[in-house]
């Protein structure tokens, strides 16, 4: 079975009653998980970005005071936790630092997920690698080299993990995806392979199974048309059911690859096979 996740990310805008409206959403597309971004903003944003002003939903800010009304903290991913175990559904966050890392130690959750951004964060991803808990590490931005790097470390230390094509744009243009790249990593690395897609639509994502992708994450939103960084490119409730709904129909039609005869066809033999 394909794993789907459906990324939140920020898309909540700060908004915890807008983040259980997404996760509610995913649970009744048929998700299996729902993931979020966790940072300390104060040690992963360059300095030199940090006095960048922009217009936010609460004004003129600067890029850290932007990206500080962003983040949730334990009151809300406690929230968060309990509502995702009422609804059955798993959670997890891509932690950018080592610092939200080990605040997220606290929920004892499933998986990890390397960002794309973190993939040569050598620090950041051995401490995740030490967890030995299933990771999706995204490869979007990176050489094969880099990738590389980052298996040697998950395979030193035992940590489960699948690697995620992505290429990071958002939105990512459909002549850019090279999903090609599913059988390049799983053939190079022997590992299983998933498919983090920045484009546009829903129809990637079924390629990408097509390929032998053993998870997709997709972002999701209320409202394509709201204010953030991420809106544009992801999916709305129809959307994501339809992506859902291709991505298992996709995987059941692909079956095993072995040559066997159906019953329905062995009654249908003794009448319109050729016999010698």
């Amino acid at each position: 079975m394909v794993f789907v996740i459906a990324e939140i990310g920020i898309n909540h805008n700060g908004s915890l009653n807008l983040a259980k409206k997404l996760i509610k959403m995913a649970k009744d597309c048929g998700c299996d998980a729902v993931k979020f971004q966790k940072r300390d903003v104060s040690v992963c944003i360059p300095s030199w970005k940090c006095i960048d002003m922009r217009e936010t939903p609460w004004g003129r800010l600067s890029y850290i005071e932007y990206k500080k009304k962003l983040e949730f903290g334990q009151e809300e991913f406690d929230v968060i936790d309990d509502y995702c175990k009422s609804l059955g559904i798993d959670w997890f966050a891509s932690a950018w630092d080592i610092n939200s890392l080990n605040f997220l130690k606290k929920y004892n959750l499933k998986y990890n997920k390397v960002a794309s951004a973190m993939l040569t964060n050598i620090p950041l991803i051995t401490e995740i690698a030490k967890e030995r808990k299933f990771t999706f590490v995204s490869t979007g931005m990176s050489t094969m080299r880099d990738i590389e790097k980052a298996v040697n470390i998950f395979r030193e230390y035992d940590c489960p993990f699948a690697l995620m094509h992505c290429v990071g744009t958002y939105p990512a243009e459909n002549s850019d995806l090279n999903l090609r790249m599913i059988v390049t990593l799983k053939q190079r690395f022997k590992c299983p392979v998933g498919y983090s897609d920045h484009s546009r639509g829903v129809l990637a994502p079924s390629l990408a199974v097509a390929l032998g992708a053993c998870a997709i994450e997709k972002h999701i939103t209320l409202d394509r048309t709201m204010f953030g960084t991420d809106q544009a490119n992801s999916l709305e409730k129809h959307g994501l059911e339809i992506m859902v709904r291709d991505v298992r129909l996709v995987h059941l039609m692909l079956g095993d690859g072995i040559k066997k005869i159906l019953r329905e066809e062995e009654l249908k033999l003794r009448d319109l096979k050729y016999w010698n």
